[in-house]
């Protein structure tokens, strides 16, 4: 899940992607980071907002990030 991140809290939040598993009925849900760094929160500052994906053929993901107008690539190695 890609959190764009937040406009209008005195302290921001968001401005990374998360794993989220929960169980068969959808309860106990867990975030996991999965890619951070977006968000410096000793300034209060963001360089990045992720929103959105696309899964490729080979099993990548493309990130679309709104702020820098920008598309990342998420490979995974063996």
């Amino acid at each position: 899940m890609a959190r764009k991140g937040s406009w209008n809290r005195t302290q921001k939040f968001g401005y990374d992607v998360v794993t989220v598993r929960a169980d068969a009925n959808g309860g106990n849900a867990s975030i996991t980071p999965f890619i951070t760094g977006f968000l410096d929160t000793q300034k209060d500052a963001f360089w990045g907002r992720p929103v959105y994906f696309l899964q490729l053929p080979d099993g990548s993901l493309l990130l679309s990030d709104e702020q820098m107008g920008a598309v990342y690539r998420i490979t995974y190695g063996t």
